[in-house]
């Protein structure tokens, strides 16, 4: 009996390619649902019925473990769903998955969103705001935090090739998110930081899954009129 594939609500980010990047680690057979975050595609109730958030990446599992469709928002409960489903990169032991929980937690609580209010004061603030002076203590603030957090990471990375390890669902949340070129970080500072960037980033599957959806990526800093009306629905939302 042939399965349907797991259905891969995604735009190529971070938080995109976090999930890309373990269902090709897996081998697990899925097909790409383009979520356009520029246009409002994540806040139409189709998509919001599956990501009540209304943020990608969002699965919906034809299999369920019921046998029935199972969907499920949250980048890191999709991973660790995974890792359940496919039995690879989570450990079979309490403590093992402990160790792995943890630092997925870290990157979904801690790393990300520092590094994406970096991201925000560094690329996106300067086209929505005309006096920068408005903007240099957000930037400051989260460029400092993130280069902290990179320090958190190096120390961690001293003794071991990975983070919580074996190469598990912790490394594959973490990698997308260390971007230093975005970040305003020099990563000749971390050096253990820096030769895991590269053991990960030259894993086959890493590659390919990160490359996911390339084509469908704009320069949301950039000037002009599509890009002034994405950074609206992005950074305009207010509850409803």
């Amino acid at each position: 009996m042939t399965i349907a594939p797991i259905q891969l609500w995604y735009w190529p980010t971070p938080n995109g390619w976090k999930v890309s990047i373990a269902l090709e680690e897996m081998g697990l057979p899925y097909e790409v649902r383009p979520v356009n975050i520029g246009t409002g595609e994540q806040f139409q109730p189709a998509f919001q019925a599956i990501s009540p958030n209304g943020r990608m990446p969002a699965i919906v599992d034809p299999d369920g473990p019921d046998g029935l469709p199972l969907s499920i928002f949250e980048s890191g409960a999709i991973l660790q769903y995974l890792a359940t489903k496919s039995g690879q990169f989570y450990a079979k032991d309490a403590r093992g998955r402990a160790e792995i929980d943890q630092w997925l937690f870290w990157q979904v609580g801690g790393l990300g969103p520092m590094a994406g209010q970096t991201h925000h004061f560094r690329q996106y603030a300067p086209a929505l705001i005309k006096d920068q002076r408005q903007i240099a203590y957000g930037v400051r603030r989260y460029t400092d935090e993130t280069h902290r957090l990179y320090g958190v990471l190096d120390r961690r990375l001293a003794d071991r090739d990975y983070v919580a390890g074996a190469y598990s669902i912790a490394d594959m949340a973490i990698w997308p998110w260390i971007l230093p070129e975005h970040q305003g970080q020099n990563i000749d500072e971390f050096p253990n930081l820096k030769a895991w960037l590269a053991r990960v980033g030259e894993r086959p599957a890493v590659i390919k899954g990160r490359a996911v959806g390339d084509e469908l990526r704009s320069n949301l800093a950039a000037s002009g009129k599509a890009a002034e009306e994405a950074r609206k629905v992005l950074f305009g939302q207010r509850g409803r």
